[in-house]
């Protein structure tokens, strides 16, 4: 299975929470016959949040060593860029041929990339929030945890 850890379930491994415990027991994302991606717009994410909050050298330190687990998702294939504009459109419920059932949806531009990332992989999104609920089953497939 391949997964790709939005920013949040990232910070949950930092602080090794029942969150985090839970992904272990339920996915086992860095098992044998799995992959665990991050996106590199988490890996800017994390790293604001790390000088926002002044975390120590230490904590830091395990941060980076955390994101080097990960196989890194970049953003700049023509692949990546057409589907972050797909999905941003029908988000916006501009897409022709695929109509959003709801309202519109801003998401926020690293969403965006984060979720065109999930998509052009073919990875689970684990997520624990209802930011990318509009787009289960349409681009991605979430795995929600709570």
């Amino acid at each position: 299975m391949i997964y790709l850890f939005d920013s949040n379930i990232v910070l949950h491994y930092i602080r090794q929470s029942a969150v985090m415990m839970q992904i272990e027991r339920d996915f086992n994302p860095f098992g044998p016959d799995n992959e665990s991606w991050l996106c590199v717009v988490s890996k800017g994410e994390l790293r604001s949040i790390a000088i926002q909050n002044q975390w120590g050298a230490l904590r830091r330190q395990q941060l980076e060593d955390l994101m080097n687990d990960f196989y890194p998702a970049d953003i700049f294939s023509e692949e990546m860029i057409d589907a972050y504009a797909e999905i941003d459109a029908f988000s916006q419920g501009r897409l022709p041929n695929k109509s959003l059932s709801m309202s519109a949806r801003n998401m926020g531009k690293n969403d965006l990339w984060i979720a065109a990332t999930a998509h052009v992989l073919g990875a689970k999104l684990l997520i624990t929030d209802a930011d990318f609920n509009h787009l289960n089953g349409v681009f991605l497939d979430l795995m929600k945890v709570v």
